[in-house]
């Protein structure tokens, strides 16, 4: 095999790696950056809960569409050229939304949702093809530095919104977004293509569609994605509805959560040398149900800020750990399944917090809304219970 096959070139493999690391941190900015701007936006523009939900809809839809065009990019382009592809989408799209009209801010709300969805399966199939014998621990910290961005933006938000800085924090993210694209072109292109391209002229790659793990995994991506941000996405307008705070604490109230999300991945790596990847996810998956489930009984900020803890350390290592799953079930045919289980992520992005939104107006109240997070973590506990993956550990 060539000496450019990123498994066999380790200095490319690290200098990629810190690559997509560093990639992932505006993208989780702009991710969860609608959660602390929901409560300013929907006053904004007169929306209830059910509009105010559909603009998670607009941008996980739209990132839906661009997941299954970052398949086709990373085949025929390679996956630095797909990265760079979703930054600069993300970094117009950023500094667009405070310029424009309510028409004009939902496109750009879309526009970075295609971003994250052309550079997202993009980086998690790089750093996973690239550290073969370290998958789990690698795409922990990859989802840690989404995590650190993830934390950051309600701060900054509030921050901004405090001080009207607003339009000013949006143009930074937008810059730091095309810097991080600059710095990812600057770099020797020899692992610019996964190794199924390159060895695609001697092998073709087919995927047992079959095989019994295919809708598990993706019953799974549906489920992490769509709860993380059904939960992530509504914590601060649910806090702001409690009116027992300002709102300029209630917008950093997510900060919890994703903070939460950055500790378990941080720590993962370590928990992984001595605890089975399944059973992990498992044990963190009834931790995410009691923060869920606390966080609906919770009327001030002590009671939001432990629950949504709780809620963030449990779900930490799910969605890397069932990247990992995906990679080492398929091998080689991941990067094609893998077109299809980040579809079907975002589609859950899509729905569950716009369900959130419509349970939420027609019971009057977010609590009954939040019901929607909880259910998908008990599926997703259930899920993992049968023992659906290759070298699978007995059940807890």
């Amino acid at each position: 095999m060539r000496s450019t096959d990123p498994r066999l070139s380790s200095s490319s493999a690290k200098t990629l790696t810190l690559a997509a690391n560093a990639a992932f941190v505006p993208i989780g900015i702009v991710t969860v950056l609608l959660s602390p701007l929901l409560p300013t936006l929907s006053a904004r523009w007169g929306l209830d809960y059910t509009q105010a939900g559909a603009l998670f809809t607009a941008q996980f839809l739209a990132s839906t569409v661009a997941v299954g065009l970052s398949g086709v990019l990373v085949t025929d382009f390679g996956f630095r050229f797909t990265i760079n592809a979703g930054l600069i989408v993300i970094a117009a799209s950023t500094a667009l939304l405070p310029l424009g009209s309510r028409v004009v801010g939902v496109v750009c709300i879309a526009g970075y949702g295609a971003g994250s969805g052309l550079a997202v399966p993009a980086a998690n199939l790089l750093v996973a093809e690239l550290n073969p014998a370290r998958r789990s621990s690698a795409l922990n910290v990859l989802n840690f530095a989404w995590s650190a961005g993830a934390v950051a933006c309600p701060f900054l938000v509030a921050a901004a919104d405090k001080t009207q800085h607003l339009l000013v924090l949006l143009e930074c993210i937008a810059g730091f977004s095309f810097l991080v694209m600059i710095w990812i072109t600057a770099m020797p292109s020899e692992a610019a293509r996964p190794a199924t391209y390159k060895r695609k002229q001697q092998t073709r790659f087919s995927v047992n569609w079959r095989q019994r793990s295919l809708p598990v995994l993706l019953l799974l991506f549906f489920l992490y994605v769509g709860t993380e941000n059904a939960f992530g996405g509504w914590v601060a307008s649910y806090a702001t509805s409690l009116r027992s705070m300002r709102l300029a604490i209630a917008v950093t109230t997510p900060s919890f959560f994703y903070g939460s999300l950055t500790l378990g991945r941080l720590f993962a790596p370590a928990l992984l040398r001595n605890l089975h990847e399944v059973r992990l996810v498992k044990l963190g998956l009834l931790v995410a149900c009691v923060g869920i489930a606390g966080l609906t009984r919770s009327h001030h900020l002590l009671g939001i800020a432990l629950s949504a803890t709780a809620a963030g350390l449990g779900l930490a290592s799910v969605y890397p750990i069932t990247i990992s799953l995906l990679s080492r079930e398929f091998g080689a045919a991941a990067t094609r399944v893998g077109s299809l289980a980040f579809m079907m992520s975002n589609l859950g992005g899509a729905c569950l917090p716009w369900l959130v939104g419509l349970l939420s107006t027609k019971i009057g109240t977010i609590r009954g809304g939040l019901a929607v997070p909880l259910l998908g973590s008990a599926a997703m506990y259930v899920l993992y219970l049968p023992g659906w993956f290759s070298k699978s550990e007995e059940v807890v």
